[in-house]
């Protein structure tokens, strides 16, 4: 498998797909590949002529350098991955002075204020480096499709929002939340977790399906009493916030009313390890 490490070098193996109009799928990742990406990138090797997977830890988008410097990363064994799936798969893993030149310094977005729920309270200025990040990556790769998971469902609603602003060519697909056996969400940072964490991880799944059983019997306040509940005095699991919130406006709910979806969105901490997961509700 060839590693395309600048933008000419992919643009140029991309080449005769985009003379013959082909249809490129595209699945943009930081690495430290799991099953999750994987269902990603068979869903976009089906619906398309080739993928483009992108390998690229993204700094700007980490507002904590230890965060960034302890982010998992298994360069060779993510490429022994995508070769064994035997599909016309291109890996674009670019230095991040063809990303950004001379200046690591994200653009100035503004997503309808989607940017400012949850995450983006928590984390300043992500998605600002999450849209600076992919409207590049779009530009190099020029997809007609890009697939994303819904375990980071705010981030797929910014992309959404992302295409949209900046007018890119692109269809953005949501596909389907990977879970470990034990429920846990699949997502790269598990790596970093220790055996007991992992299995103490359990219940953050276990405490979303909890509110997803009960959301048509309790009133949100309930729901959130409970978790607070679920997480307290629990000496590894730190629960930094649950939400319920319309997952058009990603605003936090405090009345359930008519003819409105909702979804359930949450983050904890293990250690120094964070994980975010979310659920349907209605």
């Amino acid at each position: 498998m060839i590693i395309h490490n600048t933008s000419d070098s992919i643009q140029r193996a991309l080449l005769p797909f985009f003379k013959k109009n082909k249809s490129i799928g595209f699945v943009p990742t930081m690495g430290a590949l799991h099953m999750g990406h994987i269902s990603l990138v068979e869903k976009a090797s089906i619906e398309n002529d080739c993928v483009v997977v992108s390998i690229f830890v993204n700094p700007t988008q980490f507002n904590n350098s230890q965060d960034l410097e302890k982010y998992p990363r298994s360069f060779k064994d993510d490429v022994k991955i995508l070769e064994d799936l035997k599909s016309n798969i291109f890996v674009f893993a670019p230095e991040v002075s063809n990303i950004y030149a001379n200046k690591i310094i994200s653009k100035k977005y503004r997503f309808s204020g989607l940017e400012n729920k949850m995450e983006g309270k928590h984390r300043k200025g992500h998605f600002e480096g999450v849209g600076t990040v992919l409207n590049i990556l779009f530009r190099i790769v020029k997809p007609n499709k890009a697939y994303f998971g819904e375990k980071d469902f705010q981030q797929l609603q910014v992309v959404k929002k992302l295409v949209e602003i900046e007018k890119l060519p692109v269809t953005i697909f949501g596909c389907s939340i990977i879970r470990e056996e034990n429920g846990l969400a699949m997502s790269s940072r598990n790596k970093l977790l220790t055996k007991i964490q992992f299995n103490e991880a359990s219940l953050i799944y276990k405490t979303l399906s909890e509110v997803q059983q009960k959301f048509n019997v309790y009133s949100i306040s309930k729901l959130n009493n409970i978790v607070k509940e679920r997480f307290k005095n629990r000496n590894l699991l730190k629960l930094e916030y649950f939400e319920i919130a319309n997952i058009k406006t990603l605003k936090t709910v405090k009345r359930k009313r008519n003819n409105n979806t909702y979804r359930a969105f949450i983050a904890v901490f293990l250690g120094k390890v964070r994980l975010i997961d979310n659920i349907m509700l209605n």
